[in-house]
């Protein structure tokens, strides 16, 4: 095991940093790496390896969460008002839509698998995002109209809202049956999810300012609990549905509300905690990937890929709806919502793991629209704001 942990980490810097030279995303070579290495490439990856790849994504996850909940600010919200909440959910709704009517036909899914692949594919990338409009922020691109904020405030919570939606779905599946008491579920999934990380945030505020520990120990406690609740979400399944994934991201975010100086160098250690994770996420993810299964089925994915990303540009053009944005603005906006990446590959594997029949699909999908959508993504954004955004000049 140890060597193959060896391997990974190499391989995996290796050809993320080739990505970068022929200027594409690092997590690109990381997906290509696993692929080479893994069971249908060179199979040189220990199996105890590939067995735990699936607790290993849990975990990538359960930082992602914590790390956009101590990031991201509620009076941004406030301030930029109805687009902001709307990017939350409205443009991944559109996105699952246009998988439930065309996921079927193209694909020859059930509806429940076409909800679970459109759930999985709704989530905008974090890792791709996250970085380039922190960095308009730092300066000033954008940021008199919030274009920036918004967008990263609606990304972040886009991606719980539909790991939610996927836990529900995922739970339906396996049930065999739809019912309207599985649909009410997911509000309360997502309201008792909040609370609960919101109560946890409220205690460790109190314990980190009444009590001076490091702030690597803050992060092993976040951590524990953040682990603890997605397990807690699945003990429980059958009785109460609760989100532990929700609840990890409202605990993050009431910590930054309660104690912003604590919560942005917090924010600073997950940051270098992710450097780790994402070798090992996107590298098991290429390794779990049947490319001859891929490569069969590529070319409708492809298609069905680029309408549920019409869907989405639908969804995200009716959230800007009656704002003062320009044309250019807006056509931004559009452009920051295509990548697709960090969320694909912490949960895009999980219904092969439990054995759906539409698991290896799921996986094959993420995987193709990662490869096209990161890179297509990272470079609409790189290339754009300078033409589209207006820079703020009196605070830059």
């Amino acid at each position: 095991m140890l060597l193959s942990l060896s391997i990974i980490i190499f391989a995996g810097l290796i050809l993320g940093y080739l990505s970068n030279k022929i200027r594409l995303p690092a997590i690109v070579g990381m997906l290509v790496a696993g692929i080479v290495l893994g069971p249908h490439g060179l199979n040189v990856l220990d199996q105890s390896i590939l067995a735990i790849s699936s607790d290993l994504r849990k975990i990538a996850l359960i930082i992602i969460l914590a790390k956009a909940g101590l990031s991201l600010d509620i009076g941004d919200l406030k301030r930029i008002g109805r687009p902001a909440v709307l990017l939350c959910f409205v443009p991944a709704s559109f996105e699952i839509l246009g998988f439930l009517i065309f996921a079927p036909k193209l694909l020859g899914l059930s509806l429940v698998e076409a909800g679970i692949l459109g759930a999985v594919m709704g989530a905008v990338s974090p890792a791709i995002v996250v970085p380039r409009l922190s960095y308009l922020i730092e300066e000033h691109w954008g940021t008199k109209k919030g274009i920036p904020q918004m967008i990263l405030a609606g990304a972040s919570a886009d991606d719980v809202y539909n790991i939610v939606i996927f836990t529900m779905l995922i739970g339906m599946e396996k049930g065999g049956h739809i019912s309207l008491i599985n649909f009410l579920k997911v509000p309360e999934s997502i309201i008792l999810g909040a609370l609960l990380g919101a109560l946890i945030g409220l205690v460790l505020s109190w314990y980190f300012k009444t009590f001076h520990i490091r702030d690597s120990l803050k992060v092993t406690i976040i951590m524990a609990i953040g682990m603890a609740l997605y397990y807690l979400e699945g003990i429980l399944t059958g009785m109460i549905a609760i989100s532990g994934l929700l609840a990890v991201m409202a605990m993050g975010l009431t910590i930054n509300n309660r104690n912003a100086e604590v919560a942005k160098r917090l924010t600073g250690k997950f940051s270098r905690l992710w450097v780790a994770a994402e070798i090992f996420l996107f590298v098991l993810v290429g390794a779990s990937v049947d490319i001859k299964y891929a490569s069969q089925a590529g070319i409708m994915m492809i298609v069905m890929l680029f309408i549920g990303l019409a869907f989405r540009m639908l969804g995200v053009y009716i959230s800007i709806l009656g704002t003062t944005l320009t044309k250019k603005e807006r056509l931004f906006c559009l452009l920051a919502e295509l990548p697709k990446a960090t969320v694909q590959a912490a949960i895009g594997g999980v219904p092969l793991s439990m054995g759906l029949p539409c698991g290896k699909l799921v996986l094959s999908f993420s995987v193709i629209a990662i490869l096209i959508t990161a890179p297509l993504g990272a470079k609409a954004i790189d290339a754009s704001y300078k033409k589209l955004l207006t820079r703020d000049l009196e605070h830059a």
